[in-house]
């Protein structure tokens, strides 16, 4: 059963709404997840990571690396070193703090993360295949609505 399962016709539209984003967000990247593994013998937490390193060419700490994935620094410190073990990424000393290293992407990194986001790209246009040009540009515009509430209210929230 998905998330959507769960609402009624009596729950508010609002919460039917939230159920199916999360379920459609499942699907896609239980896909997503599938594909990877199958193609490129990777995980999804591997690609994220990659990504991170794909789009900050100098690198980035560690504790940036965790920042930007949300996740705890255990977790990055696991994937960097399969992905250090296979050749993909590198540490590098952090000029001024020896307790600190930069993770950044090997050339052999860099050309497989290429090869899986060029892959990833298809796969999600693929997920949106049946919607039109004007249906995915009014739905990112409401959507882009639910995020700036969602962010004002969390900004309200630590205040």
């Amino acid at each position: 059963m998905d998330m959507e399962a769960r609402a009624h016709s009596e729950h508010p539209e609002a919460l039917r709404l939230w159920l199916r984003l999360l379920t459609c967000t499942q699907l896609v990247e239980k896909q997503v997840r599938g594909r990877l593994r199958e193609r490129f013998d990777t995980t999804l937490p591997r690609f994220d990571l990659m990504a991170q390193l794909e789009r900050a060419p100098d690198g980035l700490k560690m504790s940036e690396l965790s920042r930007r994935m949300m996740v705890t620094g255990g977790n990055v410190t696991g994937i960097t070193d399969q992905l250090v073990a296979e050749g993909l990424v590198d540490r590098v000393d952090v000029e001024g703090d020896r307790r600190a290293w930069r993770v950044r992407l090997t050339p052999k990194g860099r050309q497989l993360f290429q090869e899986m986001a060029l892959q990833h790209e298809e796969w999600i246009v693929a997920a949106f295949s049946t919607l039109s040009d004007k249906d995915m540009a009014t739905l990112h515009r409401l959507l882009g609505k639910v995020k700036e509430q969602a962010l004002a209210a969390s900004v309200s929230q630590a205040d």
